[in-house]
């Protein structure tokens, strides 16, 4: 068990430092963990809030690990560039697992350090952003499966789409409206055809609601009453 750290200003300039080296193919476990406890980058959060590295199959599980263990939300964590950093780091062989040629892919720099000061980038953070998005419908957790369930290094193009909206991702009913439509409970993934481009697809779902959100109050409305006014092209998924 390790207790909950996190990055000062210095230990975020050298995490991102060790992502740059860790692109330019310097890597190794000594440096990782000389960052994680290195006295003079990190502080403590909390003595007594202690983590375990441990396996998590979807965004779903790794949200719903941390949430409760980490201090509140509303306390200023969710600005907490530092500390959503190094539990990043914390989980790095999760979020950053070989590829089938043994090949690891950082991505784009707001996976890794929350773009705290950016809306539509800040949700890109593989740790900051499923555990706000549970957070923000913790009065029912299941309704956000549709955003979580893919594996913890793949948020994925549904999430993507609303996750980039603010008047989107914390609004209860479009949120359980794409939960309906899209999250396929029997094989706890996305149906097909979700993640796609095409008609009745989450890119489309997101356009629509952006210009029924012009004429109708949607904070106001249940998912059934959304889900209610999307055209035919979304039948394929109202089943």
């Amino acid at each position: 068990m390790t207790r909950l750290r996190r990055f000062n200003d210095d230990g975020i300039q050298a995490f991102g430092e060790f992502l740059d080296g860790f692109q330019n193919g310097l890597r190794g476990e000594e440096r990782r963990q000389a960052l994680l406890r290195g006295r003079a980058l990190v502080e403590v959060v909390g003595p007594e809030i202690r983590l375990q590295p441990g396996s998590f199959s979807t965004r779903f599980a790794l949200a719903a690990y941390l949430q409760p263990r980490l201090p509140t939300m509303e306390a200023g964590t969710a600005r907490d560039a530092g500390l959503w950093s190094w539990l990043a780091l914390f989980f790095f062989e999760q979020l950053c697992p070989a590829d089938g040629k043994g090949e690891r892919r950082l991505g784009a720099r707001a996976r890794w350090v929350p773009a705290v000061g950016n809306f539509r980038r800040y949700y890109r953070h593989l740790v900051a952003g499923p555990v706000g998005i549970l957070h923000a419908h913790r009065d029912d957790p299941e309704c956000a499966r549709v955003l979580l369930c893919t594996p913890p290094n793949r948020p994925g193009e549904v999430a993507e789409q609303l996750t980039s909206r603010q008047e989107f991702v914390s609004n209860k009913g479009i949120v359980g409206a794409a939960n309906r439509l899209y999250f396929n409970r029997e094989s706890g993934g996305l149906k097909r055809g979700a993640a796609g481009r095409g008609p009745g697809s989450a890119r489309r779902l997101a356009d629509v609601l952006s210009q029924l959100d012009v004429i109708w109050d949607l904070h106001a409305m249940t998912p059934d009453a959304i889900i209610g006014l999307l055209p035919r092209e979304f039948d394929r998924f109202r089943g």
